[in-house]
């Protein structure tokens, strides 16, 4: 008989949680986990494996723990006078969630979030020991400023996890929202902007806030206008005493010299690398029109994806969707999907199946 994992002594706090579990199938169009299906343009491919190769040949050293290179280019990718003290990076952005949260919360300590978001920040939260504390949001899945503030201070949490714009629901999160998130919070205030770059172009990011806000920090991810999530490669801007907490929880040389230098590659190329971001908002776009023609009701999206009520059957239309090739994502919110903004080829591919299904409400 084989031992099952309630038979094995893991932590009280971890009984009955389950993992992170995004579907996974090889179907021609998959468009379920907001990733940019835009190939890398070969010239920054062939930089890129250049960079790996020559990187190779110090394979047998450990990589530099401190990641100075690529912590300047980041600083200089997002600009606003920061220098590389003010910058970290890590596998993925939500090993850099991770780091936060090992820091600043832990045992005894709370996090916070405004449903619904992303299925990760509680997740984390608990698998550091500490308890999540789930806020809400308006019916349109807005947040306002006295809204935020209120519950902040209602709930008084060690960390707050703010999503802008919003996963999964594309909603947008302006700049007054998030100053006034952090005058209320006593803590650690994460502003997630894993989606920035599909934001207006006149939108401010909360790297502008940064000056003289010790406790705010703005996480950023290579995976999804950069087309690199394959790389694992996420990073933040903060005060340098954050990047110092940091130092305690990390593993040390936790980045490959082979990621340092894939990221580093990519960077030198951010314009190229970028130019794609225009193409898939105009699907994203496009997709919200033909789904509201269709009879169902896209939300406002600053994404690279769109979510959709009027369901009348969610299993069966995500099902039907399957049996045609696409796939899409079931997020858990009565009567609505999640789509991701593809290419022009897998755009058409999704709203053509989904026309054939017919399940608006």
């Amino acid at each position: 008989m084989s031992t099952r994992l309630e038979d094995l002594p893991i932590r009280d706090d971890l009984r009955g949680m389950v993992p992170y579990g995004a579907p996974q199938a090889p179907l021609p169009v998959a468009l379920n986990v907001n990733e940019n299906t835009h190939p890398v343009p070969q010239e920054v491919a062939d930089d890129i494996l250049d960079q790996v190769a020559r990187a190779l040949g110090d394979i047998n050293r450990y990589p530099d723990r401190e990641f100075t290179q690529l912590r300047e280019a980041f600083a200089n990718y997002l600009g606003e006078g920061l220098s590389r003290d003010q910058l970290w990076a890590a596998n993925g952005s939500n090993e850099v969630l991770q780091h936060l949260l090992q820091a600043f919360a832990g045992p005894g300590r709370t996090a916070m979030g405004f449903a619904p978001t992303y299925s990760m920040y509680p997740l984390l939260t608990r698998a550091t020991g500490a308890a999540w504390i789930a806020g809400t949001r308006d019916a349109g899945y807005g947040l306002s400023a006295e809204s935020v503030s209120s519950q902040i201070r209602e709930a008084d949490p060690d960390i707050v996890f703010l999503c802008a714009p919003n996963n999964p629901t594309g909603t947008p999160l302006t700049i007054d929202v998030i100053a006034a998130a952090y005058e209320a919070a006593r803590g650690i205030v994460i502003v997630d902007e894993a989606y920035h770059e599909f934001a207006p172009r006149e939108a401010a990011s909360a790297v502008t806030l940064l000056p003289g806000r010790e406790r705010l920090v703005v996480s950023r991810t290579m995976s999804k206008a950069f087309a690199f999530a394959g790389a694992r490669v996420g990073y933040l801007a903060a005060d340098p005493a954050v990047i110092d907490a940091l130092r305690l929880v990390r593993l040390p040389y936790h980045l490959s010299a082979l990621t340092q230098a894939a990221a580093l590659a990519a960077l030198r190329h951010a314009p190229l690398m970028l130019s794609m971001v225009d193409e898939i908002v105009g699907q994203r776009d496009r997709i919200s029109a033909t789904l509201e023609a269709l009879g169902y009701q896209p939300h406002e999206s600053w994404t690279n994806f769109v979510l959709f009520g009027g369901v009348s059957d969610t299993a069966a239309a995500w099902q039907g969707l399957y049996d045609r090739g696409v796939l899409i994502r079931d997020v858990g919110i009565p009567h609505h999907l999640r789509v991701t903004a593809g290419t022009q080829a897998e755009t058409t591919a999704f709203l053509d199946a989904l026309a054939s299904v017919g399940s608006a409400a």
